[in-house]
């Protein structure tokens, strides 16, 4: 038998596992030593080896023919036509008409080099990856207001020890089932439209009408003020900036946030006096807050109140937003984002140009600017100026991306889609050439979680096949296209001593992280830099901003910040609001998940949540075919009747394909800043299918 210590495949936990294969078996259990999960799986991560052989694993690169088939092609065949379609393309059109869409599931070893390949390989400005649509507005909203980006800036661990926890559009009971034992101490406070199992086990749930979250978290901060619990001695020591942001929360008194969130004053009152009368509160926010036109602000509004009671930078109390994706946090620290190099350095800033440009052993006047948003980038695609053909790794924008429909159109129209992946995902689907690419269990690498801990992915198994590393595929294409070989290695323990060379100096420092070092057991939290010869090695940051902020001044900033309605509410055509989210058996877009027979039997298809009321006022029936239909398209789902729910709201989960894809009615309104999508809100009807003989 062979085993090894590796972590989850799924989320930003990256819960700790032994992974062991046996007789042609391999089977998982939880590392009770690894302090995040403490034992516990949540039911994706006891099932995530059925993913290592499942039907329809991509074992062979396939290539579409002149019949329009995907059908098997040999390695050489095509890497040479992917690099001669890429050739032809740039030599015709220019080096942005190629684009990479990257994902947040990569190691910091392939994130790193894919956004290598792409400014220097292929010199192009447009890359961007789907971790644009998890977490970018709370990125935007921590940047400004502590000068540095980590989910959260504190171990996990410090959660248990709390009296009071905010959670402001999170729903880790479903999302990150294991985090909840670190949530059986703290008096929950829960901040959803919906009723959740997260809600379920809150001491306090505001369920606010969709998209009025801004306004709530004003309205909280209004509260804490004027009834005397802003922490003074804090904010002048500490920040600036709360003059002008208390001018803005000033006008938010509590009754008109009733009126326009449908709160309860008395329970936005609560609230406060719960967070303000703790010894020990964290106020964390998630998808449900930052997936807006307005998810920066909105995010900014919650840190807004956290500084006024003195919470981040207090060892006890804090700040924190809860990453989604396994690699959300590393995977947007070194390169992958438009506008960022490697250790979270602005690609803008002629000095993070110069040094990384060194490092790479290129001129910095080389290394494009940056380029557009995710949603912008799939949304350009095959347009005037935009690219004509895009490479995917990770990622499945075709379920994923909001107005999913013309995604998928644009997509298909394109000169050359290439995608990089282990299942046969619907983009895959779409694809002029497939390549298959190895699992967590098959491949060496480093994580990060979402507390900015760096973790190793450690191999048990060979790869299936003729599946190789995404560090292959990369060096493949990138020597057809006249690359040095060596320029683009794939050994990823050489790509992360470059990494680590990278990033050195920036505001997510790996420079003093080892292999050595992870392999030996050390809890390796970023900043961690390289420590001067003669000294010893850092050990790490697990907690931030305990004696400063990341800003020149050492303050944490406030952010002036106003509520403003979603870009879409509803009418006389469209009178209900529907939201979208995750459940506990489905991860993302599904398309791993969805494979797994357990999983599939505990969430086999699409379903809409209704409040019965509403259900009875539309013809709705519980187990039926429902069409939900916004100014965008139409979803089929199945009625589920929720008496805890709105009779305003309509809930759909994300995870499933075809006519039940939730994004097919989704908005594409993008925050300003973050570029962030506008999942959480939108305006729709709900109709009975039947008449109409759908079928689900």
């Amino acid at each position: 038998m062979s085993e090894t210590a590796t972590h989850c495949p799924y989320c930003a936990l990256q819960c700790g596992t032994r992974l062991s294969h046996d007789a042609g078996r391999t089977t998982v259990r939880p590392d009770a030593a690894f302090p995040v999960n403490q034992g516990g799986l949540c039911q994706k991560g006891w099932t995530a080896p059925a993913l290592l052989d499942t039907p329809g694993r991509l074992t062979r690169p396939l290539v579409r023919g002149a019949d329009g088939q995907l059908a098997p092609a040999g390695w050489d065949e095509a890497l040479d036509l992917i690099a001669g379609r890429l050739e032809r393309i740039r030599a015709e059109h220019g080096a942005d008409a190629v684009g990479v869409f990257g994902g947040g599931g990569l190691t910091n070893e392939k994130a790193y080099q894919l956004g290598k390949f792409a400014r220097v390989a292929l010199g192009t400005s447009q890359i961007d990856y789907n971790g644009r649509f998890c977490m970018s507005s709370a990125a935007a909203a921590g940047s400004a207001a502590f000068g540095l980006d980590r989910g959260l800036p504190f171990p996990v661990t410090d959660l248990a020890a709390a009296d009071v926890v905010l959670l402001a559009g999170a729903n880790p009971a479903e999302t990150m089932p294991p985090l909840m034992r670190h949530l059986a101490g703290p008096r929950l406070i829960v901040i959803d439209p919906r009723r959740t199992p997260t809600a379920e086990a809150a001491a306090l749930h505001l369920q606010p009408t969709p998209g009025t979250d801004l306004a709530l978290a004003l309205g909280l901060l209004h509260l804490a003020v004027t009834e005397g619990r802003a922490d003074r001695e804090y904010l002048d020591k500490r920040t600036a900036g709360f003059d002008a942001a208390w001018r803005r929360a000033a006008a938010w008194w509590p009754e008109r946030v009733e009126r326009v969130t449908g709160v309860p004053v008395a329970e936005m009152r609560e609230a406060v006096d719960l967070l303000a009368g703790a010894e020990r509160a964290y106020v964390l926010t998630g998808r449900g807050a930052e997936q807006h036109s307005k998810g920066t602000d909105t995010v900014a509004a919650f840190i807004n109140l956290a500084l006024t009671l003195g919470l981040p930078g207090r060892e006890g109390s804090g700040y924190g937003c809860l990453t989604g994706q396994g690699n959300g946090q590393g995977g947007r620290e070194h390169g992958q984002k438009a506008d960022q190099l490697p250790g979270y350095r602005m690609l803008a800033d002629p000095a993070a140009r110069a040094h990384v440009a060194s490092v790479w052993g290129v001129d910095p006047d080389a290394l494009p600017g940056p380029g557009r948003s995710a949603y912008e980038l799939l949304d350009s695609l095959r347009t005037a100026g935009g690219p004509r053909a895009l490479l995917v790794f990770g990622s499945n924008p075709v379920v994923s991306a909001p107005r999913a429909a013309r995604i998928a159109d644009r997509l298909a129209s394109l000169d050359l889609l290439v995608v990089a992946d282990f299942v046969p995902s619907e983009t895959a689907e779409l694809a002029d050439v497939v390549l298959p690419v190895t699992q967590w269990a098959e491949e060496e690498g480093t994580m990060t979680n979402l507390e900015g801990r760096v973790l190793r992915r450690r191999r048990l198994l060979p790869p299936p096949g003729e599946a190789r590393s995404d560090l292959d595929v990369i060096h493949g294409i990138a020597v057809r296209l006249g690359q040095d070989p060596a320029r683009f290695p794939t050994d990823p323990r050489t790509v992360f001593e470059e990494l680590r060379r990278a990033s050195a100096g920036g505001r997510a420092d790996y420079s003093g992280i080892s292999w050595e070092r992870l392999d030996a057991g050390e809890a390796l939290h970023w900043p961690c830099p390289e420590a001067p010869a003669g000294t010893a090695p850092h050990p790490g940051t697990p907690r931030l901003f305990l004696d400063a902020f990341a800003h020149p001044d050492g303050l944490a900033r406030f952010a002036e910040v106003e509520h403003r309605d979603a870009a879409e509410t509803p009418d006389a055509d469209y009178p209900l609001y529907a939201t979208t989210g995750r459940v506990l058996a489905q991860y993302q877009s599904g398309a791993q998940t969805r494979r797994v027979p357990e999983l599939a039997a505990a969430a086999p298809g699409a379903f809409v949540e209704v409040h019965p009321d509403t259900a009875a006022r539309l013809g709705l029936r519980d187990g039926r075919p429902a069409r939900v239909s916004s100014a965008r398209g139409s979803t089929l789902a199945t009625v589920r009747l929720v008496p805890s729910l709105r009779t305003d709201t309509v809930f759909l989960p994300f995870h499933f394909a075809g006519a039940g894809r939730a994004n097919l009615i989704t908005s594409a309104a993008l925050d300003p800043r973050s570029r962030m999508p506008e999942f959480k809100v939108c305006a729709v009807r709900v109709e009975p299918a039947e008449a109409a003989g759908a079928e689900l």
